[in-house]
């Protein structure tokens, strides 16, 4: 399943840290950050709980980019 989020983010290598951060999340097949439309775009494993990893996946993203914001 596939997933949009909209996010805030300050920069396009900020905006790169969230991305890398999210795909290394237990749960996320892949994601994607769109910088220009401060969109992330997330593909989770079949069957798994998208809301509980989205709270991972945004504690994950703020341990490198501590300003960012993800609205689940």
């Amino acid at each position: 399943m596939k997933k949009k989020y909209d996010i805030e983010v300050d920069c396009a290598n900020c905006a790169n840290k969230m991305e890398e951060a999210a795909k290394k999340t237990e749960g996320v097949v892949n994601a994607v950050v769109n910088f220009m439309a401060l969109k992330m775009e997330v593909e989770f494993e079949d069957g798994a709980d998208h809301k509980g990893i989205m709270k991972q996946v945004l504690s994950n993203c703020k341990k490198v980019e501590d300003d960012c914001e993800i609205y689940i």
